[in-house]
């Protein structure tokens, strides 16, 4: 199954009048399907494997904004530090310093969004409540030290389950935290973006207050 593209610009007509970003998740997807979405005027990728995200990023135009979406392992920072556009899932200090220290060596400011667990799923990554108070706190009250990372918001996803209720539920919780630590703010921090909804619940998660959507399936079709 190919690219959707009116299916695309259906998405766009529902997400530009609510000034929600569509980030397009493009992992495992071939350079002429991104290059569709591309030439529609889309600009914002995101992918999940580094070495994948690398070898697109070194074949694909340069004014692509490249969202790194998937788990990041500190020893795989360096690869995609020169050129990454937004890290959505920060879920440690420990990787955040590490992002710090690659965008230092490349004399650039590497956006972040700070990861929430909010599914029932162990293995979903991500920080509580109480370890993403103190992550924020971390940063703002010693913004030198890490003046090479901007906190531009926090994600999270929700359980996968067909009760719309608790998904709907899960979307309630990242957005109260949203607004809670809105006040946590520095020269390196300000939450402006909640990045939660995918393809199966991204219209729920407008409804609950997203302003950013990773969207993969609808648009490439799902995988075999």
């Amino acid at each position: 199954m190919g690219v959707n593209i009116e299916l695309y610009r259906q998405i766009l007509g529902v997400l530009e009048p609510a000034q929600v970003e569509l980030v397009a998740v493009s992992k495992v997807r071939s350079a002429e399907e991104i290059m569709q979405l591309y030439n529609e005027g889309q600009r914002d990728f995101g992918e999940n494997y580094v070495q994948e995200l690398v070898d697109k990023q070194l074949m694909l135009p340069v004014d692509i904004r490249w969202h790194f979406i998937g788990h990041l392992q500190t020893n795989k920072v360096k690869q995609i530090a020169p050129f990454v556009h937004l890290i959505h899932g920060v879920d440690s200090t420990k990787l955040l310093a590490e992002i710090n220290k690659q965008g230092k060596k490349h004399d650039r400011v590497i956006n972040c969004l700070m990861q929430v667990h909010v599914a029932e799923e162990p293995n979903k990554f991500g920080l509580t409540e109480e370890t993403l108070f103190d992550a924020l706190a971390q940063v703002t009250q010693t913004p030198l030290e890490f003046s090479n990372v901007y906190i531009r918001g926090i994600m999270g996803m929700a359980s996968f389950t067909d009760n719309r209720e608790q998904i709907r539920g899960e979307f309630k919780f990242l957005k109260y935290l949203f607004d809670k630590y809105q006040s946590m703010a520095s020269s390196n921090c300000a939450l402006k973006t909640l990045s939660m909804g995918m393809s199966d619940d991204y219209e729920i998660a407008i409804e609950e207050g997203s302003n950013m959507v990773r969207i993969g399936s609808l648009l490439f079709g799902r995988r075999i």
